[in-house]
């Protein structure tokens, strides 16, 4: 299966392609904004480094959050947009499940977190690959008492476990493993794997916006105070 892969929805921009475990061409840009002017170009040059052509790609993987409200949608419009110009298959990745498969090993447990600001954190855990529960945003409160049910010591991936480890400097963690994004190459696997049926290309919010809509429209007087 050939493949391309692409996450704009945290602190990267990656566009890679990959012929079964094979990568073909990877590019991956550490950033926290610009993932709009960045993302077309990548991908052009992947195709272009990997010899392949648009029509050669059998799916599409994108990732679907939890991240960035804007940064996702930049990487799922591009990505939709392509699939459907080619006709291909498009399916959605979790983060928080890229950032696990992202260590390389499945074995222990494992809690995938992103720094959701506002004393949160975006977490799944994980146990010898297999998920615990669903992704939820957490206190850092909340996500401390569920790593320590856990039992043993736990690995922490993702920006959110550096946060969770100097909040709670006592509690023994495995490693943390700070990357800002997924790796390419769990990105393809997860893909490859995915059943579109099952896996849509929808964005993953568990939380509302820190954005909120005007409460006039332009050139709209304002209402008098009660």
């Amino acid at each position: 299966m050939r493949l391309l892969v692409i996450d704009t929805a945290l602190g990267a921009c990656t566009a890679a392609v990959f012929e079964d475990d094979r990568a073909l061409a990877v590019r991956f840009e550490p950033m926290t904004k610009g993932h709009q002017e960045r993302i077309g170009g990548m991908v052009r040059d992947v195709m272009a480094e990997a010899g392949a052509d648009f029509d050669s790609l059998d799916r599409i993987g994108v990732t679907v959050g939890p991240g960035s409200f804007t940064g996702l949608r930049v990487g799922l419009a591009f990505a939709q947009g392509l699939g459907a110009a080619l006709d291909r298959p498009v399916v959605g990745i979790s983060t928080l499940d890229a950032l696990a498969a992202s260590r390389g090993t499945s074995d222990g447990p494992v809690a995938a977190l992103i720094d959701a600001r506002r004393g949160q954190v975006y977490a799944r855990l994980f146990a010898d690959g297999r998920a615990l529960g669903e992704a939820e945003a957490l206190s850092l409160d909340q996500a401390a008492e569920r790593i320590a049910a856990m039992g043993s010591a736990v690995a922490l991936v993702g920006n959110g476990g550096a946060v969770l480890a100097e909040a709670f400097p006592d509690q023994i963690f495995a490693r943390t493993d700070d990357r800002v994004a997924p790796a390419p190459e769990a990105l393809a696997r997860l893909a490859a794997a995915a059943d579109p049926a099952t896996h849509p290309p929808r964005p993953l919010y568990l939380r509302a916006p820190d954005a909120t809509p005007p409460s006039r429209l332009p050139g709209q007087p304002r209402q008098p105070a009660p």
